[in-house]
């Protein structure tokens, strides 16, 4: 276990989460603010990546378990922003949940968890988080832990096409 609150368990991934990480990326409407649904391959990879990052830095976006019954709810963390991004190097907090867990302010809680364990562990000075603009819930979840946005920090997404309406993203920032 990496992170407890009151109702999640933030832990490192295992080889167990891919089959509950990948029905959650194929669900369209948990992926209705990326670009498309993630395959199973696809999704396993980021788990690769994830333990990685953990092994690398000591961090990564981690798994959330319901404590109540050991459910999967999704992840919630810390990674470094992409390089293909101008606000790199950075790290951003970050979270994706399965409907299932919507609705009863997780988000929100395992958030606040991950922000201070990037100040208090990590010693971190920022911590940023990027969405597009379509994902009004996960702005709100930014705005309800205290981060802030200014609109000379929003941007286009390098990595998306050029029509796509999720390229315009908004950039929030935290500091310690």
């Amino acid at each position: 276990m990496i992170i407890e609150t009151e109702r999640l368990i933030l832990r490192r991934w295992t080889q167990d989460d891919k089959k509950p990480f990948a029905a959650m990326n194929a669900d369209p409407e948990v992926m209705r603010f990326f670009p498309s649904t993630v395959g199973e391959e696809q999704s396993n990879a980021a788990v690769d990546r994830a333990i990685q990052h953990q092994k690398d830095y000591s961090f990564c976006f981690w798994v959330a378990e319901l404590k109540a019954d050991g459910q999967f709810a999704g992840f919630i963390g810390l990674q470094h922003v992409p390089d293909a991004l101008e606000c790199a190097p950075a790290v951003e907090i970050g979270w994706r949940l399965a409907r299932s867990t919507w609705g009863q302010g997780l988000a929100p809680e395992g958030a606040r968890a991950a922000l201070r364990y990037g100040f208090n562990v990590l010693k971190l000075d920022e911590i940023v988080s990027l969405a597009p603009k379509l994902n009004k819930p996960s702005l709100r979840v930014m705005e309800k832990i205290g981060m802030k946005t200014d609109a000379v920090d929003d941007f286009e997404h390098p990595l998306l096409a050029e029509d796509s309406p999720l390229r315009p993203c908004a950039l929030y920032r935290i500091k310690r």
